[in-house]
Parts: C-alpha cells; sequence; structure tokens
C-alpha cells in the first residue's frame, strides 16, 4: 500500500467522528463553492463535488441549501480559505487550513494555541515543503473495468496512486489536477462518492506516548476552533488514535 492510503486511513476515523464538526466544515466549503462558481451545481464543478461530500456524510438536504443560499445573502460573512503552518511540540510539523470571515481574529487564535501548547506559528509557506498537496476521490467501482487498467487510463489525468478500500476505490492525484479528474471520472459513468484536498506528510516521525499526547492537545484544540477546516501533521499515528 502507497504512502498516501497508509496516511488516510490512519485519521480518516478521527476526521470524520464528529459529525457536527464535519457538517461545520463541508457548509463552509458548500458556501465558498456557490459564491465562487454560481449555486447551480450542473455549472459548478466544485460545489457538484462538494454536494457528493455531503451526502457520503449523510449530511441533511437542508442543511445543504442553507449553506448554497448562504453565498448569496448579503448579511453573511464573506468566508476566505487560509493556511497557517507551524511547528507543534517536539518538532512535529503543523499545517492548518481555515475558512474565516476575520482573519485577524483567526490567526490570533490560531497563534495563540500553538503558543499555549509548546509550539509556534511559522510564515505560510514554511512548510510546503514537507507536504504533498493531493486530490483524493473515492468512487465505486464500474462493472467490466480492472483496477490495472483503470490506473493505467488515469495516470494520463495526473493520478498517481489507486488502493481499492473495502467496497471502494481511492484514487490520489496532484492537487492541480483535481477538475481534470473529475471531468474524466464524470463524463465516463463513475459514481464519485466523495472527494477532498489531503496534505500527505513526505516522513511521518516517531513520537513517544507522552510526547503523543502533548502533541495532541495542540491539535484538538486547533480542531476545535470553528474557523479551522483541516488539521494535517506529519506525527505518526499509532492503533490508538485509529479508534
Amino acid at each position: 500500500m502507497g504512502r498516501a492510503f497508509e496516511y488516510r486511513k490512519a485519521r480518516k476515523l478521527k476526521r470524520w467522528g464528529n459529525m457536527s464538526r464535519t457538517f461545520t466544515r463541508i457548509g463552509k466549503e458548500i458556501t465558498i463553492a456557490a459564491k465562487a462558481g454560481g449555486p447551480d451545481p450542473s455549472t459548478n464543478p466544485r460545489l457538484r463535488a462538494l454536494m457528493q461530500n455531503a451526502k457520503a456524510a449523510n449530511m441533511p438536504k437542508d442543511t445543504v441549501e442553507r449553506a448554497i443560499k448562504k453565498a448569496t445573502d448579503k448579511d453573511a460573512g464573506d468566508y476566505k480559505e487560509i493556511t497557517y503552518e507551524g511547528y507543534g511540540p517536539h518538532g512535529i510539523a503543523i499545517f492548518v487550513e481555515a475558512a474565516t470571515d476575520n482573519n485577524t481574529r483567526t490567526v490570533a487564535n490560531v497563534r495563540s494555541y500553538f503558543n499555549k501548547h509548546g509550539g509556534s506559528l511559522g510564515t505560510q509557506g514554511s512548510l510546503t515543503f514537507l507536504f504533498d498537496h493531493k486530490s483524493v476521490f473515492k468512487i465505486k467501482p464500474k462493472e467490466g473495468v480492472d483496477l490495472e487498467d483503470l490506473e493505467l487510463e488515469l495516470i494520463d489525468y495526473g493520478v498517481d496512486e489507486i488502493e481499492a478500500e473495502e467496497d471502494e476505490i481511492v484514487l490520489y492525484g496532484a492537487f492541480e489536477e483535481y477538475s481534470g479528474i473529475q471531468s474524466y471520472l464524470e463524463e465516463n459513468g463513475y459514481e464519485i462518492v466523495s472527494s477532498e484536498f489531503e496534505r500527505i506528510p513526505h516522513d511521518l516521525k516517531e513520537v513517544t506516548p507522552e510526547q503523543r499526547e502533548a502533541i495532541n492537545k495542540l491539535i484538538d484544540k486547533l480542531e476545535d476552533d470553528e474557523d479551522v477546516q483541516n488539521v494535517f501533521h506529519n506525527m505518526r499515528e499509532d492503533e490508538g488514535d485509529e479508534e
């Protein structure tokens, strides 16, 4: 199994475990996508993909519709997507993705979390070399299509890793190849279950149980912030983190 698949498998259950946080995260992404490309999913591929994510997460239809409507609401906050990068305790690299209508508030909060938990916030771009930015698609297998044949076909569209996962197939490609991969899958009749962006660390750092506890306190604090969408890091997860 590839590096990207192993990393994602280790953290996916924890990420999707909190239903209300998941709905909030997807809702913000839907609002941003609808504002950028219009509220009609048939002409807005990114919105169409996010609605598939919402369905996969069992997000209520009226919640999705409210998120789309919010994009045209003059009184609603204007969300901007921003990243923050820093080091947590014991030299663990932490990449924070946020969607905020008040960057001053968000950066102050994020900096305070790093400072209070033995870390430090760095400059934007300082950790880019430690992570690969990936497009990740989950699709349903199609009858009569072999996994190896599919992989050979998708190489031309930027997919560099394919893994079978229970009754679904997971595809990994470069961040900038997202739209091309989505177009290929839709045009060739594949059912896209979900799609998202991941930051996959090049190497994972081993830590002791005591160090892990300190690092997780910072990660949990970041993930609890309402402006934070995703937190990525290069700490090796242990089996207990997957429960």
